[in-house]
């Protein structure tokens, strides 16, 4: 028996057993004998409990890791669910091809950026990772195999997207990749101070840079609230002469949190201090300039297993989505219920998502403006104002992420994805988490 964490490393679980899978025959071997329910586990970067099951079996998929097939020509890619998001990058940036779509660490695998959905800073362009995919293959408790797509077996297809693991095991994917001609990003980082300025940023930037995504001071307050750093960019188009070498100089130098961090590290006031800090860290309100990739993208990937910054109790995170029609005054109010309880942290993200509609039953991505923030595990405080939160979040007929979430209701699910029931005749008979007994539970 072991116990294999979330990110957040909340909620704890009850131990569960683990089975390493390098072949697809070693989970066909196992179904057959085993009697406990099943879920996916691939490098674990869900921050709850939906890649976690209370006394079940996880199925550690990182050794289902082969690459199939790789069309230069097209970027159309086929891989093992297992392969990490940062082995294909290794794979196809030297080649002229990007991600489709990136969450903000590329330390996810393939499996879980389809069972999540995930999104990322060209929502507003791409969609979500779930629009690039062109077909996938499902293997299900019973040993039948299915290759789904939008036209063959659509409808496990759509469940499978955004489906948290559960509708079976993900033994590969193929999806499109994105051409690049450098290793550069085009970025421009602009200091505003409030949520109008962001809406307006985000209009003005929607359709000429790919990439958009704010940094906010969460615990700003007054004539403040809302302030922080607009980033966008696009792909730079001067071509990088040697790819491969522009791959290899993003390497970076990475540290490591060697130890839980005591709670004295996420204290308000040097919350506060780090946030104000960061904030005028910019003189200018503009600064235009080319970076590599890797810190746009992924900047806290520098930072190996930074989750410890929050100490030994864990940390939850809160990501929302509200529709634009009542998206300004939800995240005020989100944003002011933070700032009175001063339960934020530094790394409170805000972006606009597009029109174009998620493809899963379950996704989370919808129009309208999302917001993440991480809070360090103060107990029945944090969680109070949680509520408070989902009380706004519900009435502006919005949503709360799944992939980043340890505490959810049963009522707030079923609020949140209408679809649930649906999706329910999607699920695998041996398959579960603890995430969903706790929010289908009666």
């Amino acid at each position: 028996m072991t116990r294999l964490e979330s990110w957040g490393r909340l909620p704890r679980t009850s131990d569960s057993e683990a089975f390493s899978l390098h072949w697809q025959s070693d989970f066909l071997n196992l179904v057959r004998r085993k009697g406990t329910t099943l879920l996916p586990y691939g490098l674990g970067r869900s921050y709850g409990d939906s890649c976690l099951s209370d006394h079940g079996t996880l199925l550690l998929t990182r050794g289902l890791d082969r690459f199939i097939s790789f069309d230069v020509e097209n970027g159309i890619i086929r891989c093992e669910a297992g392969v990490s998001l940062a082995e294909i990058l290794k794979l196809v940036v030297p080649k002229g091809w990007f991600l489709p779509v990136t969450p903000g660490t590329k330390f996810v695998t393939v499996g879980g950026a389809v069972a999540n959905d995930v999104h990322g800073k060209n929502h507003h362009v791409d969609g979500t990772f779930g629009h690039a995919v062109c077909s996938l293959e499902l293997i299900r408790s019973d040993g039948s195999r299915r290759e789904c797509s939008r036209i063959q077996n659509h409808d496990v297809f759509y469940a499978t997207i955004g489906g948290l693991g559960l509708t079976g095991l993900i033994t590969w994917v193929e999806f499109k990749l994105k051409k690049i001609y450098s290793t550069k990003i085009d970025q421009e980082v602009i200091k505003f101070g409030g949520l109008s300025d962001f809406f307006a940023l985000s209009r003005e930037s929607e359709h000429n840079f790919d990439y958009t995504v704010s940094w906010i001071d969460c615990l700003a307050s007054r004539e403040n609230l809302g302030r922080g750093l607009f980033f966008r960019g696009n792909h730079a188009k001067t071509p990088t002469l040697d790819l491969q070498a522009g791959m290899n100089a993003e390497t970076r130098t990475k540290v490591r949190v060697p130890f839980d961090l005591p709670s004295l590290a996420m204290h308000p006031l040097a919350v506060k201090a780090f946030n104000l800090a960061y904030y005028h860290k910019q003189l200018a309100k503009n600064h235009v300039s080319q970076v590599p990739y890797d810190p746009f993208f992924y900047p806290l990937d520098a930072i190996h297993d930074w989750n410890r910054i929050y100490g030994k109790r864990g940390f939850f995170q809160y990501q929302c989505v509200v529709p634009f029609t009542s998206g300004t005054d939800a995240i005020r109010d989100i944003l002011s219920e933070i700032s009175k309880a001063k339960l934020g942290s530094f790394l409170a993200v805000l972006k606009t998502f597009g029109d174009k509609p998620s493809l899963g039953m379950m996704s989370f991505s919808r129009p309208g403006v999302t917001l993440a923030l991480d809070f360090a595990n103060t107990g029945d405080e944090v969680l109070k104002l949680f509520d408070r939160l989902d009380g706004i979040t519900t009435a502006a007929a919005g949503s709360v992420y799944i992939a980043k979430d340890a505490r959810m209701s049963a009522s707030s699910f079923r609020h949140y994805y209408p679809r649930w029931h649906e999706f329910a005749h999607f699920v695998d008979p041996r398959f579960s988490s603890s995430f969903w007994q706790r929010v289908t539970k009666l």
